[in-house]
């Protein structure tokens, strides 16, 4: 079962965020003096935390039975993302041409004005999904985005990330285009303890 204990997620999703980031310094000030958004950089982590979906390891499952349990604990996935996102719609339609495509998810960001699109993949994000959602974010902002909008935001929420692919693949991009992780488990205590281990002496070799 999921952790419901929010100040463990809370906990444990922090040390997750800093032994992913090269700005350590910036997570901890975060995290003791909260956040202001200001900028899409705000807003987007590079990984969340979905344990709250009680998908059991080793299962398999479709990026429809995803979305189907996420919009089943969609309470939950708001809070994991963040404050002010408010939902918009699922399989949101876009008509291009005589082809009409779905993103998997919308949102809109109250505090940043502007439309926050997600594309859940279930294994490692490949090139063409980038391309997708640069089109996506494309279409939103010249068909739906009202004269005080600001440029929607493109998040590909994937299982896997090959940093170098996505950095190649992004290349000249438009820079709201991101692609995070999503973690199904938050790691136990024992897991927790080497991984905070780790980034303190990777800051001793460091000094």
């Amino acid at each position: 079962m999921g952790c419901q204990n929010p100040e463990k997620r809370k906990n444990a999703a922090l040390f997750l965020r800093l032994a992913a980031s090269k700005d350590r310094d910036g997570i901890l000030a975060l995290a003791q003096n909260g956040i202001t958004y200001q900028t899409p950089e705000d807003v987007i982590k590079s990984t969340y935390t979905l344990d709250f979906l009680n998908i059991p390891q080793m299962t398999i499952y479709s990026e429809v039975e995803l979305e189907q349990k996420i919009i089943d604990h969609l309470q939950q996935f708001l809070m994991e993302l963040g404050k002010g996102f408010t939902f918009v719609g699922r399989q949101y339609p876009m008509t291009i041409g005589n082809i009409t495509y779905h993103c998997d998810l919308v949102f809109y960001h109250r505090i940043l004005k502007c439309f926050v699109l997600i594309d859940l993949k279930t294994n490692a994000v490949k090139h063409r999904d980038i391309g997708q959602m640069n089109m996506y974010m494309g279409y939103i902002a010249a068909e739906e985005n009202m004269p005080d909008d600001n440029p929607p935001i493109g998040i590909i929420l994937s299982r896997e990330k090959d940093e170098l692919l996505v950095e190649y693949a992004t290349y000249g991009m438009d820079s709201n285009l991101f692609v995070s992780k999503y973690e199904l488990y938050l790691p136990n205590r024992d897991d927790l303890k080497r991984l905070v281990d780790r980034i303190i002496e990777e800051d001793v070799q460091h000094e």
